[in-house]
């Protein structure tokens, strides 16, 4: 056993306490990475609210970046001193997963919000020696120390801060993935992006490399909107005074857009990026909306040659997609460090708050005392 500090969520807190927990020795088919960084995610604090099914107490986290400590006998591909991004758990044998699109694994769900193995076994306890549940996204990032799953892993060998890499765990990812993988975005092409949190404007950074010549971001953030204009966007609304479709009808000549993106999870932004579209406009969907939540559509206007999609974690495997966005970020193409704050682990609700607030846009949480 290993000690190492987490963030733990437990139920009846809504939040996250800071503990020593110690951590198992590897399986055969475990890594262990000491995380540098790991980014705050909504996904994260929806479990710590309990608003998902993952098991508690759990240490959550699933953006994180960090050096590979041990390798398990039967893991091929790392070695110890790798330096490593941690996305999402997959099987790696279903038709989707050897098809290059892991995020649609059928056991999706289950691997990620599990947290636990496989056999039901976890990989953590606490001061008391009683199960805190890890293996979340395959990584629990939120842990100093952490048992991984390989699949997860991409290696990387550019010398880039940590607190730059964790965000492309998931929300980076997941913007310019949308944009270039599901919307395919090309030049001349005009974009709406509804909420401008790390995905709507990893969005916007991703269209402005696709040569998007129009990008209308919708929030009601004006920090969020000013920072969109200096990413790259070329119209903002502020939706506490203007509904997202009328003010995209006046910007386009009633036109409308080709591409919409909506990241927020709302219903009602979904029924807007559709309602934004021009005729044979394409709308990606990417926020995550409460279980059993619907969004409404005209069903006439469809038949316009418009479509709709949903997408997960970028539409594309990460050992594929993370390097296409690092190569951007090495040209000074794409600036994720514009969209980072860093905290203490131990500020973690400091962190939580200022996201809430929309002060911040990604809080990356660093692990300090593990930091070489």
């Amino acid at each position: 056993m290993m000690a190492t500090t987490a963030a733990v969520s437990r139920a009846g807190t809504g939040g996250f306490a800071v503990e020593q927990v110690s951590v198992e020795t590897p399986r055969a088919d475990e890594v262990i990475v000491r995380f540098l960084a790991a980014g705050l995610c909504r996904t994260d604090l929806e479990v710590a609210a309990g608003r998902l099914p993952t098991p508690l107490p759990v240490v959550s986290g699933h953006e994180g970046a960090g050096v590979v400590e041990y390798v398990g006998s039967g893991v091929a591909g790392f070695a110890v001193g790798d330096r490593v991004i941690a996305g999402f758990n997959f099987c790696g044998c279903c038709a989707n997963c050897r098809g290059g699109m892991p995020a649609y694994c059928p056991d999706h769900f289950a691997l990620n919000f599990g947290a636990q193995r496989a056999d039901g076994s976890v990989g953590l306890r606490d001061r008391n020696g009683r199960p805190v549940h890890d293996h979340f996204f395959g990584q629990s990032s939120f842990a100093g120390l952490s048992l991984c799953r390989p699949t997860g892993l991409v290696r990387v060998n550019e010398d880039i801060p940590a607190s730059v890499l964790a965000p492309l765990g998931c929300g980076v990812s997941t913007g310019a993935g949308a944009v270039w993988n599901v919307l395919k975005a090309e030049p001349g092409d005009t974009l709406l992006v509804i909420g401008a949190g790390t995905v709507g404007l990893s969005a916007v950074i991703a269209a402005v490399a696709s040569g998007a010549a129009r990008i209308i971001v919708a929030d009601r953030h004006r920090a969020r909107l000013d920072l969109a204009v200096q990413l790259g966007a070329t119209d903002v609304v502020d939706i506490n005074a203007n509904p997202p479709v009328d003010a995209v009808r006046e910007l386009t000549g009633g036109v409308g857009v080709g591409l919409a993106l909506e990241s927020t999870g709302s219903s009602e932004s979904m029924t807007a990026a559709v309602g934004a579209l021009a005729p044979l406009g394409r709308a990606a969907i990417l926020g995550i909306a409460p279980p059993q939540a619907e969004f409404r559509t005209d069903a006439f206007e469809l038949l316009l040659g418009r479509s709709v999609m949903g997408s997960v974690i970028g539409h594309q495997a990460p050992a594929v997609l993370i390097p296409r966005i690092l190569r951007l970020y090495r040209q000074g193409r794409f600036p994720i460090e514009r969209l980072t704050t860093t905290y203490p682990l131990e500020s973690i609700n400091e962190a939580v708050a200022d996201v809430e607030s929309g002060v911040t846009v990604k809080a990356v949480l660093e692990h300090r005392h593990h930091q070489e």
